[in-house]
């Protein structure tokens, strides 16, 4: 097995200082091999984050596209089937599919040319199945690639 730390990267949409959504792509860096529950073998195991959560799977069909707007919670956001986009007010529009992971914590954007928070849709002829994992609080204030 190797022994070299492993590194996951994920994208964080996020508010700036200035009301504005931005998109940074972070890693996460911090593993430890370790047993989940011995004698299990050992695996690299992330910081845990100890918050309520909700889970919930959701589906956008073929074509979907919303409107502008915040995410209700921080949270992740990982798709299983499909790809999906998501853009920032900023313009930076990040596209993903399985194995790519987002958290989306653009609360407190202000609105700007008709823009606030984030928008995002389907992408090619398939349904995207997203899971989503959202925490119960929000932090007063974000910065990006808080997870590491």
């Amino acid at each position: 097995m190797s022994q070299e730390k492993p590194t996951v990267p994920y994208w964080h949409l996020y508010t700036d200082e200035d009301g504005i959504s931005r998109q940074r792509q972070c890693r996460m860096t911090e593993f430890e091999l370790k047993s989940m529950q011995p004698p299990a073998a050992p695996q690299w195991q992330g910081t845990k984050h100890h918050d309520g959560m909700t889970v919930m799977v959701t589906v956008q069909p073929a074509g979907w596209e919303g409107a502008w707007h915040e995410n209700p919670a921080p949270q992740w956001i990982i798709p299983l089937s499909g790809r999906w986009y998501v853009e920032s007010m900023d313009g930076t529009r990040v596209e993903m599919g399985p194995g790519e992971i987002s958290f989306g914590e653009d609360q407190g954007t202000r609105e700007r040319d008709g823009r606030k928070g984030h928008m995002s849709g389907t992408v090619g002829g398939e349904p995207a199945v997203l899971m989503v994992v959202q925490f119960d609080t929000k932090r007063d204030e974000t910065s990006p690639c808080r997870f590491r």
